[in-house]
């Protein structure tokens, strides 16, 4: 749905593939991570904040043992199959067609709910899968914030600098 959404913005001339930018936090950061992963020439930019990006493992850390009912469990063999394909961390591969977007992670080095392994582990991942690739010109990117955490309680000079580096970012 995420996807075709994007589809319909280019196609009705609301947007063009190079500007469409999608953006999601903690959750969403997963479905952004999924989306690049899975369609990387739809996309302009992405930036997933605290997202869940390692679906094999999300179980051991920190509240990730909530989230089971949501998504299933690695530990389960009947779920590690469907939980494989769309981990944003297992997913990263070079595509011959086009070049991944610009994409920023933001993680919080206090955060409690995704842990900032999940951010780290992907970025690591997506330079060490395309950074070195001579088509991969679009910046792969990580912003942690200090003396931060999952997002509420934010004190508003902290968002206002967390978006102002986004923005320049984009």
């Amino acid at each position: 749905d995420f996807q075709s959404a994007g589809e319909w913005l280019v196609e009705n001339k609301y947007t063009s593939r190079d500007k469409l930018t999608i953006k999601g936090g903690s959750h969403g950061g997963m479905l952004v991570g999924a989306c690049v992963n899975q369609r990387p020439d739809l996309f302009g930019a992405g930036v997933a904040s605290v997202g869940v990006m390692d679906l094999l493992r999300f179980q051991k850390f920190t509240v990730g043992y909530a989230w089971v009912s949501n998504y299933g469990s690695s530990d389960n063999a009947d779920e590690f199959t469907n939980l494989r394909g769309i981990s944003p961390l297992h997913n990263i591969k070079e595509h011959p067609e086009c070049q991944y977007p610009a994409v920023l992670l933001v993680t919080a080095d206090h955060d409690d709910r995704v842990v900032p392994s999940h951010s780290l582990k992907h970025i690591a991942t997506l330079q060490a899968t395309l950074g070195q690739s001579a088509k991969q010109t679009n910046p792969l990117m990580i912003m942690v914030e200090t003396k931060a955490g999952h997002g509420g309680g934010k004190p508003t000079s902290k968002t206002i600098d967390e978006y102002t580096d986004v923005f320049c970012f984009l």
